[in-house]
């Protein structure tokens, strides 16, 4: 099991990749091999500092060029081809890596896994999906989170899949609810995205529908993967982080439950939908963000998460 980690991705790069994989490594030696794509001169003696560079699961791969947060996704790929993104998705689409991570330029990620990777046949529109806590410990996902701002009923019906399959898969979650985010729970209730979308649930068969929720019960605990259009979701993102932040402000952020609003705890973003495994993570990300994207990747490729969407979907 090989995976690739943008050592050059994030605002505190590559230093805290470094600790991160560190961190995993001594955690998990034996799990897999970790391909380091990044500059060399910069990696080596951090590499040599913590004790990896002659590590025989660390792999290190030379990537002269990187990708600013600011330059454009479509255009830096293009005019950057010896960016850690660029060869990052390279090793990814070629099998030589079978995830790859990272911490960099969010858009130049996306269109690295739209258009290098790709969709799975039969996918209309991969997603991405952020976890959100539950107030009774559980740990539920909602999809999409920004990739699709406009969308129709049978794109947040295989949203409903693909959220699905991860929980199942990769969160161990045997049978997860689905849950449509309007704006009241009874069926005629909502936009005409939402009246369109709650018959096509009703009807799935691959799912576990268990109707509308509202804006309360997103942290409720009342079902295990909320669906929305991107534009929903992200709003709701958003406003969970500023959430965090006001409590740690106001003197919270030792309290058990807040502490699950941290990004670090859940490492990075998964995009659902593509033929291999891609997780993108917070542009702040510190070591133990690192580290636990990385075991993320891990349970993807261990659970063959692609394979088992293929499956569905294709059929």
């Amino acid at each position: 099991m090989n995976i690739g980690l943008d050592m050059m991705g994030g605002d505190f790069a590559p230093i805290e990749a470094v600790k991160g994989l560190a961190l995993y490594l001594k955690e998990f030696p034996n799990n897999c091999s970790v391909f380091c794509v990044g500059q060399k001169e910069a990696l080596l003696p951090l590499l040599e500092q913590y004790g990896l560079k002659d590590h025989p699961a660390v792999q290190t791969v030379d990537a002269p060029q990187v990708i600013g947060y600011n330059e454009h996704p479509t255009k830096a790929l293009k005019e950057k081809p010896h960016s850690s993104i660029s060869i990052g998705f390279h090793l990814l689409t070629t099998g030589e890596i079978d995830a790859f991570i990272s911490a960099g330029n969010t858009g130049a990620m996306l269109v690295g896994s739209m258009y290098s990777v790709k969709a799975v046949e039969g996918v209309q529109r991969p997603a991405i999906a952020t976890f959100v806590p539950q107030l009774n410990g559980s740990t539920s996902l909602l999809l999409d989170v920004g990739l699709n701002s406009d969308c129709k009923p049978e794109q947040l019906n295989q949203f409903a899949i693909l959220g699905s399959l991860y929980s199942k898969h990769v969160l161990n979650i045997e049978r997860p609810s689905v849950g449509l985010m309007n704006v009241g729970e009874e069926k005629e209730k909502g936009n005409n995205l939402a009246l369109g979308t709650f018959p096509l649930l009703e009807n799935n068969q691959l799912i576990r529908f268990a109707g509308n929720i509202e804006g309360r019960d997103v942290f409720a605990g009342k079902v295990d993967v909320m669906v929305c259009d991107g534009f929903t979701g992200n709003i709701i993102l958003k406003m969970a982080e500023s959430f965090y932040e006001i409590a740690c402000k106001r003197g919270f952020s030792n309290d058990a439950y807040i502490q699950n609003f941290h990004y670090e705890t859940y490492g990075g973003t998964p995009v659902l939908g593509v033929n291999k495994p891609v997780i993108i993570a917070h542009g702040i990300s510190n070591d133990v963000a690192f580290k636990n994207m990385i075991h993320q990747a891990e349970k993807m490729i261990v659970s063959n998460f692609c394979e088992k969407i293929k499956d569905v979907f294709v059929k």
